[in-house]
């Protein structure tokens, strides 16, 4: 007897929690919804952050404010995420870097980026482009990979920082074309872009978005690019899967992230948001000729993050395992 009462209200608590998590996304969101993107504002993530929050504000009808905490390579802000409330008013702009290498970066994190989050959706892609200077002996990448493999060691590539986008896609490139790269680890992209339009380095790899203006200036030249497909702001650059490594790619990826155990109307409602957002074919041209590179609209979904958020920690563990990259 007494068993059945529990279990009437084991069973009543658990119907009034579904209908309160129920009326919760129905009238979500009542007021504004905070977006932690764990880098310094100004930069590619936090501009690119910026403007899809805005257009998703929009369409939930509250806005999206951006909370800038940088630290750790992403991994502050990415920490204080996973603790959040999920309530769906605080989600984490993620990105490859402490979304998938930090687990094999660093021994220990205050977080598991599969286990402690939900995707609500993924952001196109920004690939990487391989940049030397104007003045460089490399006019192709079959040039560089060349002479690497005759001198192992002396081609040196600049890098916004031990463990960075740049450095990681460096070191793959390297395991996989075969050749030894001395890499060169600078403050940020910006010294290590200096450099190579000064010829101090041979190249580095940089985000589309942010070589654009130097390569439209004639500072720097494009020599490869690292999608699978060609970016439409560098027509005329050939990919490394087309010249040198076959199936080679590489991008910096972004996506929204929700603490575990968000209701799922509320990441489908986000989701919904966003969707209607890259359908605007004005708005999906603003970031394609960014060199932003917009992706089918089966890779947005929840799930397709979640999946590729995986597969991508493991990827990154097999290169930097190889290059005994570590952070502390």
């Amino acid at each position: 007897m007494m068993e059945t009462t529990m279990t009437k209200k084991l069973g009543a608590t658990l119907a009034l929690l579904a209908l309160s998590t129920a009326a919760l996304a129905q009238n979500y969101p009542t007021r504004p919804i905070t977006w932690i993107v764990p880098f310094a504002a100004g930069g590619p993530t936090d501009a690119l952050a910026r403007n899809i929050a805005d257009r998703v504000g929009r369409d939930l009808g509250q806005p999206v404010l951006i909370e800038n905490q940088a630290g750790a390579g992403g991994t502050i802000g990415a920490g204080k995420a996973a603790k959040a409330a999920p309530d769906g008013y605080t989600f984490l702009v993620g990105h490859m870097g402490y979304m998938a290498a930090a687990p094999s970066l660093y021994k220990k994190l205050s977080y598991d980026p599969v286990k402690d989050f939900e995707g609500v959706f993924r952001f196109p892609d920004t690939p990487l482009v391989l940049l030397v200077g104007a003045n460089s002996k490399f006019k192709t990448v079959q040039d560089l990979v060349a002479f690497a493999s005759a001198n192992p060691g002396k081609l040196n590539f600049g890098n916004a920082g031990v463990g960075s986008t740049s450095h990681l896609v460096a070191a793959m490139f390297a395991q996989q074309a075969r050749i030894k790269v001395t890499p060169v680890s600078y403050k940020g992209a910006g010294p290590a872009l200096t450099d190579v339009m000064g010829g101090q380095v041979d190249g580095m790899f940089d985000q589309t978005n942010t070589a654009l203006p130097q390569v439209k200036g004639g500072k720097v030249i494009a020599i490869a690019q690292t999608a699978k497909q060609h970016v439409p702001q560098f027509p005329n650059v050939p990919t490394v899967a087309e010249t040198v490594v076959p199936n080679f790619e590489a991008s910096t990826w972004y996506g929204l992230y929700a603490p575990k155990g968000t209701p799922k109307d509320v990441i489908a409602r986000n989701y919904a948001a966003f969707a209607k957002a890259i359908a605007d074919t004005e708005f999906a041209k603003k970031l394609a000729d960014q060199g932003i590179q917009l992706l089918p609209d089966a890779a947005y979904k929840p799930a397709a993050l979640n999946q590729h958020t995986a597969a991508e920690v493991a990827k990154w563990k097999t290169v930097i395992t190889a290059a005994d990259i570590k952070l502390d």
